[in-house]
């Protein structure tokens, strides 16, 4: 399987998980339970409280917020004294925000769905599985890059 197969198969499998009701942070983290060594249930429990930018409430995207989970869970550092890891891993999200922004404008829910507006018009049916999806492949390239 090519890396560009094995990026999409993730993205995929966010998308399945976020189509079949999942919020945006459950599609992402729950995608790489395996990984984690997590059973689907728990992952889907972990991240319950932070989809919709973060509980609902339009703040931090949930499919970012999903992603920092999964990122920390698989590339985190432990025990956090070292400023040097800490800092790289950092440098990690910040750059995935950045992309992440520059794509879609905002790391903000309430930004990326133009306010309470996007649901009646439907952009949550656009707009947020665009985000599980590039979260999703974003966890998945940095898993590919250590393989």
């Amino acid at each position: 399987m090519s890396t560009e197969q094995a990026l999409q198969g993730k993205a995929e499998k966010a998308l399945t998980y976020f189509d079949g009701g999942c919020s945006c942070a459950q599609a992402v983290f729950t995608s790489f339970c395996g990984e984690m060594g997590l059973s689907e249930d728990a992952a889907l429990k972990l991240s319950s409280s932070m989809g919709g930018g973060i509980a609902g409430m339009r703040e931090v995207c949930g499919a970012f917020t999903g992603m920092c989970m999964a990122l920390g869970a698989l590339k985190g550092f432990v025990p956090p004294v070292d400023p040097a890891v800490k800092q790289r891993h950092y440098d990690m999200i910040q750059q995935k925000a950045e992309r992440l922004t520059q794509a879609h404008g905002s790391l903000i829910c309430r930004e990326l769905l133009e306010h309470d507006a996007a649901h009646a018009q439907g952009l949550r049916a656009t707009v947020c599985p665009r985000l599980v999806e590039a979260c999703a492949r974003f966890v998945a390239e940095e898993l590919d890059a250590e393989a």
